[in-house]
């Protein structure tokens, strides 16, 4: 069973000019091939008089689909760069595209390959990377003598506090990596004298910083 994986936090974008050519890097997180290329579709569209929409894509937390294209570049020096960038950075469910518009200089074999993985990089910087970790949920309650206790506690403790509801008690969700959940938990009950009471609680991925 994965616990964790590592992909863009948001879809983002960035450019370089090297040698009059521009490049421009599009970075998001897709969860299907069938994202992918939608996403992929929609910069072609975007970018209709760019020259060439080189890209590469690793779907699946195992990395079971992998694809990658030079789109009418010299054979391995567009897709198969930004795809060893991803696999260098252990990035999966994301997808990089690269557009470029020509600038009138023949970078060669090699500055293409360095152009391109460049344009990678800067599109994934701008996305922002995150770890995907399996993560518990709670929707938890408290009496209101205890609320200050618990915000402080949470300040040494690995978890999060999500949205926070004032009624009666109040509400709040709880977020903590499932490995990390009977610590917090149980440290959470010490500090609010037995008051804590979760009252939901599903698990799933969620992004942490890296």
């Amino acid at each position: 069973m994965i616990e964790s994986y590592i992909t863009v936090r948001n879809q983002a974008s960035d450019e370089v000019t090297i040698q009059k050519s521009r490049f421009i890097g599009h970075a998001a997180p897709c969860a299907s091939e069938e994202e992918a290329q939608a996403f992929l579709q929609s910069l072609r569209d975007r970018y209709r008089d760019a020259r060439h929409h080189c890209y590469a894509y690793i779907i699946g937390q195992n990395s079971g689909i992998m694809r990658y294209s030079d789109d009418g570049e010299p054979g391995g020096t567009a897709g198969l760069p930004m795809m060893n960038v991803l696999k260098g950075a252990s990035v999966v469910d994301c997808c990089v595209v690269v557009v470029r518009y020509f600038g009138g200089v023949l970078l060669g074999t090699g500055g293409l390959v360095r152009a391109y993985t460049e344009g990678c990089k800067i599109a994934l910087n701008a996305a922002g990377l995150v770890r995907m970790e399996r993560t518990s949920v709670f929707l938890c309650q408290v009496p209101y003598p205890a609320w200050d206790s618990l915000q402080h506690a949470l300040r040494t403790l690995p978890a999060r506090l999500g949205d926070v509801e004032y009624a009666e008690a109040i509400r709040f969700s709880l977020f903590s990596r499932t490995a990390d959940t009977p610590k917090v938990l149980e440290s959470l009950q010490n500090t609010t004298a037995r008051t804590l009471q979760v009252l939901e609680e599903e698990e799933r991925f969620d992004p942490w910083e890296l």
